[in-house]
């Protein structure tokens, strides 16, 4: 089990993945399992409202825009990847690392 976020490089910009719980009582990053960021939404997965909780949610934690931040692939799952888009590998870091999750 690893709690070390796993940040990839694309053409598009950064892409790390999510493992989303949606409808809970409270908003959070949990934390991490095996690369993947782990957070609580409370929205419903309906019409696109957990997406955007979790969009909304990135942003806050980790200090960026939400135009920054795009759901890249699995909007209709609960494992998403997402897509950060207009930063630098290590200015990302710094946030992650402000925020107090880890990253590799």
């Amino acid at each position: 089990m690893s709690n070390i976020l796993q940040l990839r490089e694309s053409k598009n910009g950064l892409t790390f993945d999510i493992q989303v719980t949606p409808h809970a009582s409270s908003a959070q990053v949990v934390g991490m399992q095996e690369g993947i960021l782990k957070i609580k939404v409370t929205a419903v997965p309906v019409d696109g409202a957990a997406n955007d909780a979790c969009i909304n949610l990135l942003a806050k934690t980790f200090t960026l825009k939400k135009s920054q931040i795009k759901i890249f692939a699995g909007t209709k799952s609960r494992k998403k990847t997402i897509l950060v888009k207009d930063i630098s590998l290590a200015e990302l870091e710094i946030k992650i690392r402000r925020s107090q999750c880890l990253i590799t």
